[in-house]
């Protein structure tokens, strides 16, 4: 116990900055994610396709190398240099965002075409037909997958390592390292399984908030 209080710190100071991933890596991927869902169902062309081609190459090719590519990568090619923290967060949103546009978009083809009929009848605009009938109804469809993509999100950030910040993963791997124990990684363990269960309930009580759309 005594050495768990003393490894604790640094433990917190990781889950800091894996939280901070997390949090804004929704706040970016969710809006983006929607914003490419309709793009992905464009009249345009050119759109669809560079869309098309976006979500495949977020989705076909490791997380890890994405994170490797956007920090190093973009340096070396003099694009532009982004600090490690940056570099992750806009990883992990394009990334993300390739993945709940999917989700959304298959969301929106589930919605029955008499819906934007019956809108077009009451002289609703593509817009308000979209934010007010579509949306709602879409969030409720597809808030099990998204759960799920939380959930590997609150694990996927454990990748930020691979770059140096100092995470919770990395707290706990160098608290093993020095100290040649693996009660670090035991306790990491417990405070994903804590976070994963917290983002569990919150999503469980957002799809009961959102019953009254059936």
């Amino acid at each position: 116990m005594d050495y768990i209080i003393q490894i604790l710190p640094s433990i917190l100071s990781g889950l800091k900055m894996t939280i901070g991933v997390f949090v804004l890596t929704l706040i970016g991927s969710v809006p983006l994610g929607i914003l490419v869902s309709l793009a992905l169902r464009s009249d345009i062309y050119l759109l669809k396709w560079v869309m098309n081609a976006y979500v495949w190459i977020m989705r076909g090719t490791p997380l890890l190398l994405q994170i490797v590519f956007v920090y190093y990568g973009l340096s070396l090619a003099n694009i532009m240099t982004l600090p490690r923290f940056e570099a992750a967060v806009v990883t992990f949103i394009l990334n993300y965002a390739a993945y709940f546009a999917e989700i959304f978009r298959g969301g929106i083809q589930s919605i029955p075409d008499g819906q934007y009929d019956g809108a077009k009848v009451l002289g609703l605009s593509k817009f308000q037909t979209m934010r007010k009938i579509i949306l709602p109804q879409v969030f409720k469809i597809v808030m099990p997958s998204m759960g799920n993509e939380v959930v590997n999100l609150v694990k996927d950030s454990s990748l930020v390592y691979v770059i140096g910040l100092g995470d919770l993963m990395r707290a706990g791997n160098i608290a093993a390292s020095r100290d040649v124990t693996l009660v670090p990684y035991l306790l990491v363990g417990l405070v994903y399984l804590v976070l994963i269960a917290l983002a569990t309930i919150i999503q469980r009580r957002t799809e009961s908030k959102l019953n009254y759309y059936r």
